[in-house]
């Protein structure tokens, strides 16, 4: 399980939206120095993410709480968000030639169409998988210490 403290901002029937100070690992490196990625994290710096959390335990708004979500939803959305609408780029431009169309302008084509069906199937995923529980942040218990963030609002 992945766990992340947040403050409750607002409560729904079975749903609290929560908030995370958004972090980031960069600075902690040796090489934090030449490090792209730790110029970008200082850039966009610490704001905060709001998202909907299942909240079985009917705590109420401003609570400090953990959340979490399991690693194996965490990883199998990670890869499909990632890579499946490259892999169906890739296979939709290779498609052409392996008929027989030798022509780079169909293959470039093909392959905005095969990234533009990869895109549509996810938003589709998504919709279908918008109320599983198992690819939902969880409430998982109340915070014991406090946290130290301003909120959004």
């Amino acid at each position: 399980m992945i766990e992340e403290k947040a403050r409750i901002v607002d409560v729904e029937p079975g749903f609290a939206w929560v908030e995370t100070q958004r972090q980031s690992s960069c600075g902690q490196c040796a090489a934090k120095a030449g490090c792209g990625t730790s110029v970008i994290a200082k850039v966009v710096g610490n704001r905060m993410a709001r998202l909907r959390a299942l909240n079985p335990h009917s705590l109420k708004a401003g609570q400090e709480v953990v959340v979490g979500i399991a690693e194996h939803s965490f990883l199998r959305g990670a890869l499909l968000v990632y890579l499946l609408p490259l892999l169906a780029m890739f296979v939709a431009a290779v498609f052409p030639s392996l008929i027989g169309i030798p022509s780079d302008l169909v293959s470039v084509l093909s392959g905005l169409a095969g990234l533009a069906a990869g895109l549509l199937w996810l938003r589709g995923f998504g919709k279908r998988i918008a109320d599983d529980a198992d690819y939902q942040a969880v409430v998982l218990r109340p915070c014991e210490q406090s946290l130290n963030f301003k909120s959004l609002q």
